[in-house]
């Protein structure tokens, strides 16, 4: 079997946006590492120092995990092609509702939930920390 897990990055802010992750899927943060944390040695490999997240995963479920990082270089590399999205498949029209108010908030609103001419549920926002969202609950059909 074959998972894909999104890998984020951020300039700084990570812990604050990890942290609203949790609480908008109702997970725990399952590892958390800082710069500081590597041995002084290897530690000059890093651009990033300090507080900084060197690495951060929260568990969604048994097959995924939303992964993510401070680091500049690879941030300003993902702001300039903007070239992705994560989507998020549901089990209810609810969960489609609560996710996309949660993850809308202080944000922007692309397409407002709704059911699309292809037959989903669906939505997509960009959140205050300028992640882009696709929030679907697949048609019935």
């Amino acid at each position: 079997m074959i998972t894909i897990n999104p890998y984020i990055y951020f300039d700084g802010n990570c812990q604050e946006a990890f942290t609203f992750y949790e609480s908008v899927f109702r997970k725990e943060i399952s590892h958390i590492s800082k710069y500081k944390d590597v041995p002084k040695p290897e530690r000059n490999i890093f651009q990033e120092s300090g507080e900084k997240i060197m690495h951060v995963s929260l568990a969604l479920s048994k097959e995924t995990m939303l992964n993510g990082s401070d680091h500049s270089l690879a941030y300003e590399e993902m702001v300039k092609n903007k070239t992705f999205s994560i989507i998020i498949h549901t089990e209810s029209k609810e969960e489609v509702d609560r996710l996309f108010g949660e993850l809308s908030q202080n944000g922007q609103i692309k397409v407002p939930v709704g059911l699309t001419f292809w037959g989903a549920y669906y939505g997509q926002c960009i959140d205050k920390f300028g992640i882009s969202w696709k929030i679907t609950l697949a048609s019935e059909n």
